[in-house]
């Protein structure tokens, strides 16, 4: 593999020690050689890190681009690699003449490049915005910047995310804590609690922020201090600023700091207030440190920072809720230690410069084999980007099984909310009910998988029925094969529907795999025979749990401690529900009461659920906790996997806690959730027409009985296992034989 780099020469800050570290690391193991537009201290850098570097001088764009192309020509370099506006413009240029794939790195949001240049804003900033729009694939620096270029219509299967890798190889300071702090003009007793910041003294980083988040913090703890290492336009303002808060002498302002590691070392806290990030050297040096960090929540940064676990996060521009945080690590030595290590240990695991230097060699492999054998696609449709976690959480498997089974695929989603579905997956997504785009989409697709869930019903309403029905039909008229995977069967109650429906799935579905034995009966008395059909389980169950520390932090930052017991209630509104609420709120107090299990209300639809908690929460004399936020699926599984017992109406409140052999408790308002108890072994449940809180306490009751026999539990996880592998083996039939269109 041949790369060739191209970036101006000019460039400062995290982009140069980007650049430089990884062409250092990647130099020995593939063929690398960076072109400069200027001569410089980047360039004489990087000759001395052996990378192999050569300069283009002059302004004559054009007398360059030429010299490259016959250069690349010559050499036979197999991708084109750029870096800023000069770089991006050139590559754009060079992939025309020479054909070659080009891949640009995105540093930081090129909209805010030049804030405060309006000139240069107006052209180097408008020449990059035009040269990115040209080239093939974008790497952005941070899953944050992805999302950007995401939400800025960048074709989200071209992008890759990759973080700035720090080298951990221990390091020694040159000066001690007291020596650096004399040296660096900061009076501050041995008992002083020092904050610090690291960054250019610019309006993005507001500082100011930090200064007047620091004075609030100061007020509480006086032992704290500041220091500010770095440099900028905002330099007067900001000595100003501390001077009117009363803190000047408790701020040092050190200027440009060359000796990081004396820097880091002399710190307790790091800090990071930017309005705009990609991802910060500043947060990984002080990770390697073994720093907590307070940040603003920008970026990359909550992808490091697990907020109330190795450190705290908090709204750009939020001066009250820094000045929080900075009070609680200020007055707990021990939480600060605790902090710091738990940063060190995920610093050094996932943001390495050898994870770095990997992640690149993985990124320009992908996209040579995209460019030499093309990418199949395939089609999924179901009840997503509505807002609901366990639907959500069917594409998630969905796609993980895929792309566990061959990376190179491309996907096309329905979906409510596209956007949603593009930045959180990383796929293409067209709105649900565009017909027109599904039926283009499916004559060139692979197959077509109608994704999971209770799509085959008439309950909600007739319309949803046919309108996936139609999806099945469009997708084979057009010679797509047609995979119904995962699925819930029924109820179908109207005799019109249920001829339709199983005319529709013999004459078009080519499988079925089913999540439950009643969803396969449905199928048998409605006549449904021509598919191929298995029993198998629901998606979701092969989604892994978020990290024990991310959960911790999930717990401890919503005021639940993270060592507790617990007992988790999913409830959602529905007919019959607002009679129960008396019910449920006594059979909460009872846990309480009789287990020491503190209730903990859960929401898998929030727009609906948190209502629904909320009423039962109103009728209760015990302590508990209301989570009123949507999480991703592993954070989701996680915080249930905490809980002694759930109590679910939601089937995938069930579904997810089953995954990780928690007891269950269901209340049925519709078969599918009986059928799913029943199947797995866990026929703990009852009807919501006939529930009372004395059948409410005697089914939980039983449940935590049965958390008390590990090895039941244990049973029940791996029947879920088992069964879903019938869901892989026919996800990897058809990637192997299905149709096949994209060269």
């Amino acid at each position: 593999m041949k790369v060739l780099h191209l970036i101006s020469g000019g460039d400062t800050g995290g982009a140069k020690t980007h650049v430089h570290s990884l062409l250092a690391g990647l130099t020995p193991r593939i063929q690398v050689k960076m072109v400069c537009f200027t001569e410089g201290p980047f360039v004489e850098e990087a000759r001395a890190l052996g990378i192999d570097t050569q300069v283009f001088p002059g302004r004559n764009f054009f007398a360059n681009l030429k010299q490259l192309t016959q250069m690349v020509r010559d050499e036979g370099f197999d991708l084109i690699h750029s870096h800023g506006s000069r770089g991006n413009m050139m590559a754009a240029f060079l992939a025309k003449k020479t054909g070659l794939p080009t891949v640009s790195t995105v540093h930081s949001d090129y909209r805010l490049d030049y804030l405060g240049r309006p000139l240069s804003r107006l052209t180097y900033g408008t020449i990059n915005t035009l040269a990115l729009r040209k080239l093939d694939y974008r790497i952005g620096v941070s899953d944050a910047m992805v999302d950007l270029l995401i939400e800025r219509k960048f074709d989200p299967e071209k992008l890759f995310a990759i973080y700035n890798g720090l080298d951990f190889t221990p390091r020694t300071p040159a000066m001690r804590r007291e020596e650096y702090l004399r040296s660096v003009g900061l009076e501050a007793d041995a008992d002083c609690v020092i904050a610090g910041i690291a960054a250019r003294l610019d309006p993005v980083k507001d500082i100011a922020t930090l200064i007047r988040g620091f004075a609030k913090a100061h007020q509480a703890a006086p032992k704290l201090r500041l220091l500010i290492a770095g440099d900028g336009q905002e330099m007067a303002n900001l000595k100003q600023l501390a001077a009117d808060l009363g803190v000047a002498n408790e701020v040092c302002f050190a200027g440009w700091v060359h000796d990081t590691d004396s820097f880091y070392n002399a710190l307790d806290i790091n800090t990071l207030t930017s309005i705009s990030e990609t991802f910060p050297y500043a947060l990984t040096e002080g990770a390697r440190a073994g720093l907590p960090t307070v940040s603003s929540k920008v970026g990359g940064v909550s992808y490091l920072i697990d907020h109330g676990s190795n450190g705290f996060l908090f709204p750009p521009g939020d001066a009250d809720a820094l000045a929080g945080h900075l009070v609680t690590l200020a007055q707990d030595a021990g939480l600060r230690k605790a902090m710091g290590q738990r940063l060190y240990e995920k610093a050094k695991r996932e943001f390495s410069i050898e994870a770095t230097i990997q992640r690149q060699l993985e990124i320009y492999e992908a996209i040579l084999r995209y460019e030499r054998k093309g990418r199949d696609r395939v089609v999924i449709c179901g009840a997503y980007g509505r807002g609901n976690a366990g639907d959500d959480a069917i594409l998630l498997a969905i796609l993980t099984e895929l792309r566990s089974i061959d990376p190179d695929l491309s996907f096309q989603v329905f979906s409510r909310s596209p956007m949603d579905t593009r930045r959180t997956y990383r796929v293409n997504a067209f709105y649900t009910f565009n017909g027109f785009q599904a039926i283009r989409y499916f004559r060139k697709a692979k197959f077509f998988i109608n994704g999971g869930g209770s799509l085959m019903q008439d309950v909600t309403s007739n319309r949803s029925l046919w309108f996936y029905l139609w999806t099945l039909a469009a997708a084979k008229k057009h010679h797509c094969p047609v995979i119904m995977y995962g699925c819930g069967i029924g109820p179908i109650q109207k005799d019109g529907n249920r001829r339709r429906a199983a005319k529709v799935m013999n004459k078009y579905v080519d499988s079925i795999t089913l999540r439950d034995p009643d969803s396969r009966k449905e199928l048998e008395v409605l006549g449904v025979t021509k598919p191929a059909i298995a029993l198998s389980a629901d998606t979701t169950v092969s989604l892994p749990a978020a990290s024990p520390e991310v959960i911790d932090g999930i717990l401890n930052s919503r005021g639940i401690p993270a060592d507790g017991k617990y007992i988790g209630f999913i409830l959602r509104p529905w007919p019959g529900f607002e009679a129960r609420v008396q019910d449920l709120a006594a059979a909460a107090d009872y846990v309480y009461e009789t287990y020491g299990l503190t209730p903990v209300f859960f929401p898998i639809e929030p727009r609906l659920d948190i209502a629904a908690a909320q009423r039962v929460a109103q009728k209760m004399t015990a302590p508990h906790h209301l989570l009123t936020e949507a999480f991703t699926a592993a954070q989701t599984i996680g915080i249930l996997s905490r809980m002694q017992v759930v109590v679910s109406m939601r089937l995938h409140g069930l579904i997810f806690s089953a995954s990780q052999g928690v007891p269950l408790v269901g209340i049925v308002y519709d078969q599918k959730v009986s059928s799913f108890l029943s199947y797995i072994g866990q026929d703990l449940y009852e009807g919501l027409d006939q529930l009372t809180q004395e059948r409410l306490k005697d089914l939980i009751d039983q449940a935590v009985s049965r958390g008390k026999d590990p090895r039941f539990l244990a049973d029940s996880v791996e029947k879920l296992r088992r069964m879903d592998e019938v869901n892989r083996k026919v996800l990897v039939e058809y990637v192997s034989n299905g149709k096949t269109t994209q060269p």
